[in-house]
C-alpha cells in the first residue's frame, strides 16, 4: 500500500462536504468532486487562481481566505457563485512550524434550499402580517357597524341580503354616497359560510390606475422599478377562501375591468413579473353609486362585466326616503360617540324633528358626521334648534322639497311622541306645553301615538 498521500484526492473526493484549499495567499491549491457539484464551479476554473481574482471574474462573491490568514481565526460567511448557488462556508487556518498561517481550508455546504425555505417564510410572515392588519381593522369598524333601522324598506332590503349572503354568489350593491355599502358588503360576509376566513375591502377611487393591478393581483420580486425584493401578494390572493369587497367599483379603469371579467370568471391570477397561474377561491362583492348601465352605453364600463356582476343585485334606499330610519340612527351614533368622548349629550324633541325632517344627501355618513361634530363641539348636554345648521331648519331649500304642512305635521307628531316618552302621561304633557289635556289627546289620536 502507498503513502496516504497517493490517496489524497481520492480520500477529498469521497467527502459529503465540499472542500476548497487555498496557500496563505489566496492561491487556490484544491478543490473536490463535491464541491464542483455545489457551486457549479470547475477545478479548472479554479485551479492556481488568486480567490480574489476569481471574485473581480464574478466566479463568487466573497471569500474567506483574506480575514483568516490576516486574523489566524476560524471564519464562516455565506457565498453566491456565479449561477445562482448560495453556499455556506466554513473557513479553518493551518498553521506551518513557526505558527503562522500556511494554508486555509472551507467546508462547503449548499443553502440554496434552504435560502428559498427562508424566503418562503418571510414571504408568509408578510402575508400573515398584511392580513393580520387588514383584519385588525375590519374586525374594529365591524364592531362599530350595527344595522340599525325601523323603515319596511330596510327591513325588506335585509331580507334579501341573507337570502344572498348564504351563497357563494357575486353581489352587487347599488346606492348613493353614504347610504352604507361597506356595511351591508360586511354584514353579507358575516352571515356567509367564509364568515371565519379574511374580509378586505378594496376602495377603486382611492388607488391609482396604474397601481390597480399591482394591489389586486400582487408582484412578483425585481417586476418593475422599486419593487419589494421579496415581491407582494395582492388582495385578491389574500382574500384566498375569504371575501374581497370592491368598493367603487364604477369607477374602475377599462383595462383594469377586462381583468377583473377574467378573475371573476376563471378564479385564477397572475402576478406581475410572473407566468405561473395561481387558482384563488374568492367571494366578490362590488359596490357604487353609478349608473352602470348609462356607464355601458357611454363606453365607460365593460358590457360583459356589467352582465357579470348582474347575478345578485341589492339596491339601498337613500336616507331621504327611510325617514322612519334617522331617529334611530341619531341615539345609535350619540350613543357611540357619547361613550367616546365620555359625554352624554342628548338631542331635544324640536331639534329631533327638524333632524328627521332634514333630507341628509349625504346620507348615513353625514348622519354620522353631524353627529360626531356636535358630540365634540357642544359644551352643553342638550342639541337644540339654534345648534343645527341653517340648512337643516324647515325654512331651508334643502328642507322645501317637502310641503309646509307635511313638515310640520312631522315635527308635531315627533314632538309629542318624544314628549311622551320623557314625561310619561298625556296629562304631563299638556302640563309641560301649557295647553288643554282634550287638545294632546286629540293629537295624539290624530298621529295614532300612545
Amino acid at each position: 500500500m502507498g503513502d496516504l498521500a497517493d490517496y489524497w484526492e481520492s480520500i477529498m473526493d469521497v467527502l459529503n462536504d465540499g472542500v476548497y484549499i487555498t496557500d496563505h495567499e489566496g492561491k487556490t491549491i484544491m478543490v473536490n468532486r463535491m464541491y464542483e457539484q455545489l457551486t457549479g464551479l470547475s477545478r479548472a476554473d479554479l485551479q492556481d487562481k488568486l480567490v480574489t481574482d476569481l471574485v473581480d471574474e464574478g466566479k463568487f462573491d466573497v471569500v474567506l481566505n483574506p480575514a483568516i490568514v490576516t486574523s489566524g481565526r476560524p471564519k464562516t460567511i455565506v457565498q453566491r457563485t456565479k449561477v445562482g448557488k448560495t453556499v455556506l462556508l466554513h473557513g479553518f487556518p493551518v498553521f506551518d512550524p513557526e505558527g503562522k498561517v500556511a494554508l486555509v481550508v472551507t467546508f462547503v455546504r449548499d443553502i440554496t434550499s434552504l435560502s428559498r425555505v427562508k424566503e418562503q417564510l418571510a414571504y408568509q410572515q408578510e402575508l400573515l402580517e398584511r392580513i393580520s392588519e387588514v383584519q385588525y381593522y375590519s374586525r374594529r369598524e365591524s364592531i362599530q357597524s350595527r344595522f340599525v333601522f325601523e323603515s319596511r324598506q330596510m327591513q325588506n332590503l335585509l331580507r334579501l341580503i341573507d337570502s344572498m349572503a348564504n351563497t357563494d354568489a357575486t353581489v352587487l350593491l347599488l346606492g348613493e354616497t353614504g347610504v352604507g355599502k361597506d356595511v351591508l358588503a360586511k354584514y353579507i360576509h358575516e352571515k356567509s359560510p367564509r364568515t371565519e376566513q379574511a374580509f378586505f375591502k378594496v376602495d377603486c377611487t382611492a388607488i391609482p390606475g396604474e397601481l390597480m393591478e399591482s394591489e389586486l393581483f400582487g408582484y412578483d420580486p425585481g417586476a418593475f422599478s422599486g419593487a419589494s425584493a421579496k415581491g407582494k401578494p395582492g388582495y385578491v390572493e389574500m382574500a384566498h377562501k375569504g371575501t374581497l369587497f370592491l368598493d367603487e367599483i364604477g369607477e374602475l379603469p377599462l383595462t383594469m375591468q377586462a381583468k377583473l371579467l377574467r378573475l371573476l370568471q376563471d378564479q385564477e391570477i397572475i402576478r406581475i413579473g410572473s407566468s405561473k397561474v395561481k387558482k384563488v377561491d374568492v367571494r366578490f362583492i362590488a359596490a357604487t353609486n353609478r349608473n352602470l348601465e348609462a356607464a355601458v352605453r357611454e363606453g365607460m364600463f365593460r358590457r360583459d362585466l356589467y352582465y357579470r356582476l348582474q347575478v345578485a343585485v341589492a339596491q339601498i334606499p337613500p336616507l331621504r326616503e327611510r325617514q322612519e330610519d334617522i331617529l334611530p340612527l341619531v341615539s345609535y351614533f350619540l350613543n357611540i360617540f357619547n361613550a367616546k368622548y365620555r359625554k352624554s349629550v342628548v338631542a331635544t324633541p324640536e331639534a329631533e324633528a327638524i333632524l328627521q325632517a332634514y333630507s341628509w344627501p349625504g346620507n348615513v355618513r353625514e348622519l354620522e358626521n353631524f353627529i360626531h361634530g356636535m358630540v365634540i363641539v357642544l359644551q352643553k348636554k342638550w342639541i337644540e334648534t339654534a345648534d343645527l345648521p341653517p340648512s337643516m331648519h324647515p325654512a331651508s331649500s334643502e328642507s322645501m322639497r317637502r310641503s309646509l304642512p307635511d313638515i310640520l305635521c312631522d315635527m308635531e307628531k315627533e314632538l309629542l311622541r318624544k314628549a311622551l316618552d320623557t314625561y310619561g302621561s298625556p296629562s304631563e304633557v299638556a302640563r309641560h306645553f301649557n295647553v288643554d289635556r282634550t287638545t294632546i289627546f286629540r293629537k295624539l289620536k290624530k298621529y295614532s301615538l300612545r
